[in-house]
Order: structure tokens, then C-alpha cells, then sequence
């Protein structure tokens, strides 16, 4: 019975850091989402179609290289260049990281953050239109 007790404590312990520990690192989750996306627009960029597609979700890898393969494909995409981040948000396993051209969506896998949309901008109340995006 004292052992049960014992356990249950450990456990209760134990979820207590782990959210404590979950919250500490939001920033830390921010500028690695922030990281993904600017290393999508600077691989873009510099012609990298490999190192581009590396940053994809499967789902999205997946979409762009719907007519060929995604190397080739996600450099005709019109994406902007790599700018300044000027936000970056968390929501539970999803992000969000608006930079000065381009507002670029993440997901959380478990690798890390990996690009699900990009080159999506704004449209008012209906939902965002992007050039890049999964199924």
C-alpha cells in the first residue's frame, strides 16, 4: 500500500516538472519554429531545393512534388525571400511565424518543426492563401 503511494507521488512529481519544464520552453519552441521557416525561405533562396524540402511535412513534400520532384518543384513555387521575422507563435503542436513577405505555418513532428504551409498571406476573415501546402 505505502509503495502505491509512493508511486502515485513520483508520478504527480514527475507531470508537475514536466509541465513546469513545457513552459519554460515556449521561447525556446518559438525561435525553433521561426528557425524552420527561415531556413525554408533561405534554401528557396539560394536555389537549395534539397535542403527546402528537408524543412517539409510529409504531407506537404508530398503536394509539391505532386508533378515533379520536390527539389525541382518547390523552387518554382513563388515564395518571397527570406526576411525578418516579425512574430513567431506557438499553439500546443502548431505554429505560426509571420516574417515581413510571407507568414509560414509548422507543425510539430517528431524530428521537429516541419513547414505544413508557406507563402500564405492574409485574406481578412477567410482563411490564409498559400502557394505551398499539404493535402
Amino acid at each position: 500500500m505505502l509503495t502505491a503511494v509512493i508511486r502515485m507521488r513520483l508520478v504527480v512529481v514527475a507531470l508537475a516538472l514536466v509541465a513546469v519544464a513545457g513552459c519554460a520552453s515556449v521561447g525556446n519552441r518559438e525561435d525553433a519554429a521561426a528557425g524552420v521557416a527561415a531556413r525554408l525561405l533561405s534554401a528557396v533562396d539560394a536555389g537549395d531545393g534539397d535542403a527546402a524540402c528537408a524543412v517539409l511535412a510529409p504531407g506537404t513534400a508530398q503536394a509539391v512534388a505532386e508533378d515533379e520532384p520536390c527539389p525541382e518543384a518547390i523552387l518554382d513555387k513563388d515564395l518571397p525571400g527570406p526576411g525578418r521575422v516579425l512574430e513567431a507563435s506557438v499553439y500546443g503542436q502548431w505554429a505560426q511565424v509571420r516574417l515581413d513577405d510571407d507568414t509560414v505555418f509548422l507543425g510539430a513532428f517528431p524530428g521537429g518543426w516541419r513547414v505544413v504551409a508557406a507563402g500564405c498571406t492574409p485574406r481578412g476573415s477567410r482563411p490564409y492563401d498559400c502557394t505551398v501546402q499539404g493535402d
